[in-house]
């Protein structure tokens, strides 16, 4: 706000120089002057003084400036607190320029104003971020931006520390540990408090990046003006640090002081919290009887607190007795919680949904049934896996229906009653089909969740940009000023703004070419993923078709037996499907028996070998899962199968140099030139899935990890017959 402007000007001589002649043009001189209050006489600070001529230089703390003129220019003197003054220079003499500010008081009070609903505004979007923060992350996300965008360019740096302390706590939530470490170390660079810190040092742990933790905790431990609570938390995640690394002893020393502090100020939560916590560090030292005690300290706590939270810790408690092979104390202890949480969900209560998705009723009665089951209490276990799959089927928790189906099918299997095996065992093969599905409906709701992120996200690092570009403009306007002095240095200084805009756009281009690659690497995992939930439906039904023929043949004994070779080789293929690489010992494992289910399938068809070099140690090498089987299966449906007289099948691994080996799949069957002519028409027209995705697979893997894998095709014989495969497998990827 402009105000009206009664000025005097007092020119103090400090060498008289009246007979001078003053002539306009003349030589340059640096004239010093200083700018104050007429009323109060304090000095005026960031008054721009410029002239005619083009020279320009601000006022600094005091008041003072010093610019280039000559004799007879005119000074101009502008700033927000008064219009705009005229002085013309009449002398070489220091001058003091005096000007009168009115409402100078009600400029400073809009200004507080502005500030406070600032604050204000800002407060109220995080209340509602931290109100959506739960269940809906893009809302809460966008709360915080909004909370930057009100702050400004020029925003308190305490309030921008909040917003990004509050942007780490929702990553943080759902489990995003890089970008919540981020946006913690960013908040504390804003302003360093110790609600942050921790949280900086918690987030660090649970990534097990332990020195990182305790570099952040170090300077708080020496701190005397913490709350209770906040030195309950430190010991804690001193303890969490200890435990992680293995150190017991200290990791207890760490959590009783924390306990020590917990009982002398009755914060009853973290009592429970780190009772439990000593309880778990006792059990991974075996301290048994110790983990006993200090369990049921942990119970009895939880007790006076909400029923979720002792459900909780009973569950904690059914663990422990479950590692110790005490069942049923474990059973006791799940039917008690069965029965509580049967209480907490009744019509007459809201239904529990945060108490995560180990507690739950089908969870619960899952794992009374696996208790009574390593009893070889059959009867007991088979209502609880039958009430587990109504709840999951209830509550669409395909992960558990799936396995206490699978369990189900298991303990019919030991019962001798392989007619309900086999239902229980098709229904469970259902629902791994509809959870790939879910998977793929997963991964492809993750990857828009990922973009959306990345939107938010930019938003927030362009508000932080715009933010610093101020504060930097702030700063290049106060080193202006120094420059302004004399015109060299102002020169000097558009030369270096030059060169800074110039970084920066490197800066930027840098930045965006790394963001570019983190996609590829994130769209290329995806895309790996989507190809293994492929791989593992596709090898289910061409396995599958070798059951079928058992049991069109009537033959039940051998159709039982080979089912439960399948169903051991699919136990395997399902532990693996979510790795990238695993040990090729334990590929040639399921490669081995995949072979021997064929061979049980076409005795008269072909013999095999498997044959491992002696020196060569193959668990020192990682190769992607299920990447042999679609060759191996070829070899056998479309080569030795056709084959008049019986064939062999080979498969040889031997050493190329210390850090490569090769894979050899030969087979003297028919060769592809023939198995082609007798495919039929339909057969023609669709090309193998199996073999495009493992080709897919392959170059996927060698543009994230380098050129780790290669393979090649050819005939066996010039004739045709027979194909040979050919892998190289190098040990670094």
């Amino acid at each position: 706000m402009r105000v009206s402007l009664l000025h005097s000007i007092v020119l103090v001589l400090l060498v008289s120089s009246l007979g001078f002649a003053q002539t306009n043009g003349g030589p340059k001189f640096v004239l010093k002057g200083l700018v104050e209050s007429q009323t109060s006489h304090s000095p005026i600070q960031g008054v721009t003084v410029s002239t005619g001529t083009g020279q320009l230089t601000y006022t600094n703390g005091l008041g003072e400036f010093r610019i280039s003129v000559s004799l007879g220019e005119d000074l101009i003197l502008e700033h927000p607190s008064f219009e705009t003054v005229r002085h013309k220079v009449t002398s070489r003499d220091d001058i003091k320029l005096q000007v009168i500010e009115e409402n100078k008081r009600e400029n400073t009070l809009n200004n507080a104003s502005v500030s406070r609903n600032r604050v204000l505004n800002n407060q109220s979007l995080l209340d509602s971020a931290e109100f959506y923060k739960k269940n809906d992350i893009a809302r809460s996300i966008d709360f915080v931006a909004q909370s930057m965008e009100v702050l400004g360019p020029d925003g308190d740096k305490d309030q921008l520390a909040k917003s990004l302390t509050k942007l780490g706590e929702i990553y943080l939530h759902h489990k995003q540990y890089d970008l919540a470490i981020d946006n913690f170390e960013d908040a504390l660079k804003a302003n360093k408090t110790i609600a942050t810190s921790l949280l900086l040092a918690s987030t660090y742990e649970i990534t097990n990046e332990f020195d990182a933790a305790q570099e952040v905790l170090k300077p708080l431990e020496k701190l005397k003006t913490m709350v209770p609570y906040q030195r309950v938390e430190l010991y804690e995640i001193f303890g969490d640090i200890k435990k992680g690394t293995g150190n017991i002893p200290l990791a207890l020393e760490y959590y009783n002081e924390g306990l020590k502090v917990a009982k002398q100020n009755q914060i009853t939560s973290k009592m429970a919290d780190l009772n439990s916590k000593i309880a778990d560090a006792y059990a991974q030292d075996n301290q048994v009887r110790e983990a006993e005690v200090y369990y049921g300290n942990s119970v009895e706590l939880a007790s006076k607190m909400e029923p979720k939270r002792v459900l909780q810790e009973r569950e904690k408690v059914a663990d422990f007795y479950n590692k110790r092979n005490e069942y049923t104390e474990e059973i006791a202890i799940r039917k008690n919680s069965l029965e509580a949480l049967g209480k907490l969900n009744s019509p007459k209560e809201e239904r529990t949904s945060d108490l995560g998705d180990t507690i739950t009723s089908q969870r619960i009665n899952y794992k009374i049934a696996n208790a009574y089951i390593a009893q070889d209490k059959y009867e007991e276990a088979i209502p609880y896996l039958q009430r587990s799959i109504v709840q999951a089927d209830f509550d669409n928790d395909l992960v558990v229906q799936k396995d206490a189906t699978r369990k189900l099918s298991e303990v019919y299997e030991y019962k001798g009653d392989y007619n309900r095996a086999l239902d229980t065992y098709q229904d469970y093969v259902a629902l791994v089909d509809t959870l790939y599905i879910r998977k793929e409906q997963e991964i492809s709701r993750a990857a828009r969740f990922n973009r959306e992120i990345a939107t938010t996200q930019s938003r927030i690092a362009g508000l932080e940009q715009e933010r610093e570009l101020s504060q930097s403009k702030y700063e290049l306007a106060l080193t202006e000023q120094e420059l302004a002095e004399e015109s060299y240095k102002r020169q000097r200084w558009v030369i270096y703004s030059l060169v800074f805009g110039l970084f920066l756009t490197g800066l930027a281009a840098f930045f965006f070419y790394r963001s570019n690659q983190q996609q590829k690497f994130a769209n290329n995992l995806l895309a790996l993923k989507s190809l293994r939930s492929q791989m593992n439906p596709h090898f289910i039904f061409n396995a599958l078709n070798s059951v079928n023929n058992y049991i069109s043949k009537s033959d039940e004994r051998s159709a039982n037996r080979y089912l439960s070779d399948f169903s051991k080789l699919m136990r395997s293929v399902l532990e693996n499907s979510e790795e990238d690489f695993i040990p090729l010992s334990k590929e040639l494992e399921l490669l081995e028996l995949y072979i021997k289910l064929e061979h049980s399938r076409f005795p008269d068809k072909f013999d095999y070998v498997l044959q491992v070099d002696e020196d060569l140690d193959v668990s020192t090498f990682q190769i992607p899962p299920m990447l042999l089987q679609p060759y191996i299966e070829n070899a056998i449906w479309h080569g030795l199968r056709y084959k008049e007289e019986k064939g062999r099948l080979e498969v040889r691994v031997s050493a190329k140099n210390e850090r490569e080996l090769e894979i050899l799949v030969t087979d003297d069957g028919i060769g592809r030139k023939k198995s082609a002519e007798l495919k039929t028409v339909n057969q023609r027209k669709q090309k193998s899935k199996g073999m495009g995705n493992i080709q897919q697979r392959i170059a996927i893997l060698n543009d994230m990890y380098g050129d780790t894998l290669s393979v090649s095709i050819s005939n066996l014989t010039s004739s045709g017959e027979g194909t040979q495969v050919m892998f190289t497998l190098k040990k670094d990827r």
